[in-house]
């Protein structure tokens, strides 16, 4: 019988991203900023189809089913309502939009068309359903309640169902201007992050702080009924009506403008961070409770951009009445080129689901792979002034634990990719969770962000309960869990704001948050075999199993895709060694004379 072969696609508002699926299998999968180092990138995802296709041996002609992520049509029609609703107010917004969407967004499917270079119909499916079909289908359940939250789809900000074995239903929504995304982003944008990436980096924040405006903002800025619907102060907000999130009423109510972008942050940001994200927990606990008690289903799915809130999954685990809760690790709208081809195999044409619903997402890693040594690599390598060896794998994981146990940086890049925003150890950053200055030095002299972003651990599955309260297993790095208590260590009450930051807060103080928390990645031979050997030889070393993993990429730059952009990361920090495939690089032996020349070489082409 001939494959079945699905396309889903995700483009134009941020982070497109492509997946292929043959005959219900994920096959691959991945975001168009990794191939064009443009983070973020909203464009047509050429490079990532062209990836899909080239890892199935197939051409574009061969594809028999093309999915869209969302429906233009209802997402216009929500845009031009919006404006009837708020003229002349909005009236730059509008025109700034406008042409785009005449010329080019409405005509949407002959747009995609064009970019394929093909005659095919494409089916568009609402965007919280393609979130939702992302979180259910890939799930290890074959029922379970369903939520996904995030800025907003065409209309739905909010929407909760569930499913059961290849069928989908959403029973309620919330809709835009009440948006539990938007509400968060404001607060981003205040606190002086960019909206879209920089939500991260208020949430690391948010343990700083003290909850002291939770009042504040449930008074005036957001109505949060029983169920966790909600109901939005537009009084504060500008996003119906302008270019900004908020307005000046807004920052009259916290005594203050937003917070420039890159200037000091101060105890007033701490404590905003921490108040927002108190509430964003009591709204989401809430909408759990009503979802449990209508559905009295075990099991909870999520996706949508809210979901990748560390904080609030590690809330939830701990307060909400199911059982057992999964999270798509693609969560945000990259995640929805996955889910919309899931909805042609399971909607569409009607099929059941894979009998393998344990491994479905297959550890995430769906991207390109990196040869372990071929010679193409090689001279690629060679060409830019890379000095390696290529040990065998035993060698080299002996090796690179003992590097690790001396304190190295060691990147990791090898084998296949992950799909979504999580580094899993194909595309990471290693090093040892015992050092307490190892945060600040991997912070500004490796990542080049600030100082206060806590990094993420590592650990072997059989010791997770060593190290951290968690009942379940952690393979996708999307929840966080307290350190156990015997491995705590007091701290200073007296400190407040960043002084907290360099003080050892347990005995691996390099992923301990200052409450206490970790965002925690559990690791079996089945998930990532090299890794889990690595960490078993490191643990033999040091008695300790647990290493910082944080992604291979700097600030401001997309998750390194390939061995080129790994090497060039590589040179451009302090990270002392790099394996690439089997090849060990260390930072000592390379030649910066030739990768210079290179570099100057290539710009030099580039501008002319």
């Amino acid at each position: 019988m001939k494959s079945i072969i699905i396309l889903g696609i995700s483009a134009y508002y941020h982070n497109s991203a492509a997946s292929l699926i043959i005959d219900g299998k994920i096959v691959a999968a991945a975001e168009e900023e990794r191939f064009t180092r443009i983070k973020g990138d909203a464009k047509f995802p050429k490079n990532a189809i062209n990836y899909c296709l080239n890892e199935a041996h197939i051409k574009i002609e061969d594809v028999n089913y093309i999915a869209f992520y969302e429906n233009h049509i209802m997402k216009f029609s929500r845009i031009l309502k919006n404006y009837s609703q708020n003229a002349p107010f909005n009236i730059i917004n509008y025109l700034n939009f406008l042409p785009e969407w005449l010329t080019k967004k409405i005509w949407l499917e002959s747009q995609i068309l064009q970019e394929l270079g093909i005659k095919k119909k494409i089916y568009f499916f609402e965007h919280h359903l393609s979130h939702a079909a992302s979180a259910f289908y890939p799930s290890p359940f074959n029922e379970a309640a369903i939520l996904v939250v995030d800025g907003v789809g065409e209309y739905a900000t909010t929407s909760y169902g569930y499913g059961k074995n290849n069928k989908i239903t959403i029973k309620k929504e919330i809709h835009f201007p009440n948006s539990i995304g938007l509400l968060y982003s404001a607060f981003t944008y205040y606190t002086g992050f960019k909206i879209n990436s920089g939500e991260y980096k208020m949430m690391g924040l948010a343990p700083y702080g003290k909850p002291i405006y939770v009042d504040k903002i449930k008074n005036e800025l957001v109505k949060i009924y029983d169920d966790g619907s909600i109901k939005l102060n537009m009084k504060y907000f500008n996003y119906t009506k302008g270019l900004k999130t908020i307005n000046k009423n807004f920052c009259k109510l916290f005594n203050g403008k937003a917070r420039k972008p890159e200037s000091e942050i101060t105890q007033k940001e701490m404590d905003i961070a921490a108040s927002i994200q108190v509430v964003i927990n009591e709204i989401m606990i809430k909408i759990c409770d009503t979802i449990y008690n209508e559905t009295k289903l075990d099991n909870l799915v999520l996706a949508g951009g809210v979901a990748h809130n560390v904080s609030t999954i590690g809330y939830l685990k701990e307060h909400s009445k199911f059982k057992n809760i999964w999270v798509q690790p693609a969560s945000g709208d990259a995640g929805g080129s996955l889910g919309a081809a899931y909805l042609i195999w399971h909607e569409i044409l009607n099929k059941e689901r894979n009998d393998d619903v344990q491994n479905q997402m297959q550890g995430c890693y769906l991207g390109p792979n990196i040869d372990l040594q071929s010679n193409d690599i090689n001279e690629k390598l060679i060409k830019r002034g890379a000095v390696f060896e290529i040990l065998d794998e035993k060698i080299l994981i002996k090796k690179v634990a003992k590097l690790l146990e001396e304190k190295n940086v060691v990147g990791v890049v090898r084998g296949r990719m992950e799909f979504g925003p999580r580094a899993l150890g194909n595309r990471s950053i290693l090093a040892d969770a015992r050092d307490i200055e190892m945060q600040e030095k991997l912070n500004l002299k490796i990542k080049f962000r600030e100082s206060f972003r806590p990094f993420a651990p590592i650990v072997l599955e059989e010791d997770k309960n060593k190290y951290f309260d968690m009942k379940d297993t952690s393979p996708y790095m999307l929840c966080t869990y307290k350190i156990k208590k015997s491995k705590q260590i007091s701290q200073d009450n007296s400190l407040t704001g960043l002084k907290l930051l360099k003080q050892k807060r347990s005995d691996i103080p390099a992923v301990t948050h200052i409450d206490y928390s970790a965002r925690v990645q559990t690791i079996n031979k089945n998930n990532n075999e090299f890794i889990y050997n690595l960490i078993s030889e490191y643990k033999k070393l040091t008695d300790c199993s647990v290493l910082i993993n944080t992604s291979f990429n700097v600030r401001g730059e997309p998750i390194v895709n390939d061995e080129i952009a790994a090497f060039n990361c590589f040179m451009l920090t302090d990270m002392d060694y790099v394996i690439i495939g089997n090849r060990l690089f260390d930072k000592k032996n390379q030649n910066y004379e030739l990768f210079n020349k290179y570099k100057k070489e290539r710009l030099k082409y580039v501008l002319d």
